[in-house]
């Protein structure tokens, strides 16, 4: 019985919320949508962007040498492909 009152009295709460949540924004208008695109330029500077292969510090190659030297595979790889091929080959994107 009391979980009967309970549902009753959510479910009471909940039309009334929908009610009055859509007389203060009727359908036809939302003025979120006109914030819906950004421009490039500001857009560029809300997300981040990727670091390339030659931004990376000495330090922070030799930590990805580090990790590639203890699998043998990806120690191989780094010898014939580089560093940066050979720790996205097998360890996935470059954490920094």
């Amino acid at each position: 019985m009391k979980t009967l009152l309970v549902l009753v009295l959510c479910s009471l709460a909940l039309a009334v919320h929908c009610v009055t949540d859509e007389r203060a924004n009727p359908v036809g208008d939302h003025p979120a949508e006109d914030d819906l695109f950004v421009e490039k330029e500001q857009a560029s500077t809300v997300v981040r962007q990727k670091r390339a292969a030659a931004e990376l510090t000495l330090t922070q190659l030799e930590s990805l040498s580090e990790v590639c030297e203890t699998n043998l595979a990806c120690d191989e790889m780094m010898d014939t492909n580089g560093i940066i091929a050979a720790y996205t080959a097998y360890y996935g994107p470059i954490p920094y």
